[in-house]
């Protein structure tokens, strides 16, 4: 069976692959809805990842029977990249890699955490910039992280995994907001009526909540007031989850105090305006950026092609 790689893997995941398909890698560039279209017509499974533009645009005029794929094996958890609803009246199964991620994202969330509440960034600039003339003791005073509150937004998998770090590793509290009533914890954690009353109380607000319609802009100028002058925001969630006009606007005149982004709402495009700030701690999505983890993702995506090749559901289907 025919398998197309957007992008090239591990060499671990390379192997595995190699050894159970004819696979063709593609150069590290993501492809157009042009491109995705003629994929889709070449390939009877692809292995997409995150940038890939398998919008509704890569469907458009494609008639039934047109394309010979039957299988998207997304290449990570997030698969806002791919039109779902598209795929499905094309016939095209999509499968994700949930498990894969948790630990690396959840990592990824207190490097920000931490980063942001301690003025990281902004210190390393002031050694690298050679501008730095000395401990003192008021210098680049940020926030205590042991023992303050959690707000985390989205209590699925990575959210249970960060309350975990969150209270576990430095004393924390825990309140969260999620769309559906969580029973099933392993620490003490509040489940608040609302988002803005889980901002109210934290005074660290991370965002985990999968993309899509029903969370583009969850954050805005009012969840950003609710968060307040002291309070900072990590998002490792998808970009467009944040009002990045509205977090801009509130690290420039301190609504709050700062903020930690993984993901960004134009990516890989960070507009200038935020750059120029140092109240925020930026990473080029990062989350799991681990070997170990990539390949996990890639063996996943396998496994789900594997079941495909072998006339079952994929074990991970989103659709």
């Amino acid at each position: 069976m025919k398998l197309l790689v957007t992008r090239p893997m591990t060499e671990a995941a390379t192997r595995a692959i190699n050894a159970r398909f004819d696979a063709t890698y593609l150069p590290d560039r993501p492809l157009t809805p042009a491109e995705a279209q003629q994929a889709m017509r070449e390939f009877e499974v692809i292995l997409p990842t995150l940038r890939d533009a398998f919008s509704a645009e890569a469907f458009a005029g494609a008639k039934p029977g047109d394309l010979r794929c039957k299988l998207l094996a997304n290449f990570g958890v997030g698969y806002n990249h791919i039109d779902i609803d598209a795929a499905r009246a094309a016939g095209i199964a999509v499968s994700n890699t949930p498990g894969a991620v948790t630990d690396a994202t959840a990592d990824i969330a207190m490097t920000l955490l931490l980063m942001s509440a301690r003025r990281a960034s902004e210190g390393e600039h002031l050694v690298r910039s050679g501008n730095w003339d000395g401990w003192y003791p008021t210098q680049l005073l940020g926030s205590h992280v042991t023992g303050k509150t959690v707000g985390i937004i989205g209590m699925g998998r990575i959210g249970k995994a960060i309350a975990a770090r969150c209270h576990l590793g430095f004393g924390m509290r825990v309140v969260f907001h999620n769309r559906s009533t969580v029973s099933s914890l392993d620490i003490r954690a509040r489940q608040m009526p609302s988002l803005i009353e889980t901002l109210q109380a934290a005074d660290f607000a991370i965002v985990a909540v999968p993309g899509g319609a029903g969370t583009h802009h969850l954050i805005g100028a009012d969840e950003l007031a609710a968060l307040g002058p002291r309070g900072h925001l990590v998002n490792i969630s998808r970009g467009d989850v944040v009002d990045e006009a509205a977090l801009i606007a509130a690290l420039q005149s301190g609504s709050i105090a700062g903020a930690g982004l993984d993901v960004y709402e134009q990516e890989p495009q960070v507009p200038q305006a935020l750059r120029a700030l140092w109240n925020v701690s930026l990473l080029p999505h990062l989350g799991t950026a681990a070997e170990e983890v990539r390949t996990a993702m890639g063996l996943r995506a396998l496994d789900n092609l594997i079941d495909h090749l072998d006339g079952q559901p994929p074990r991970d289907l989103v659709t």
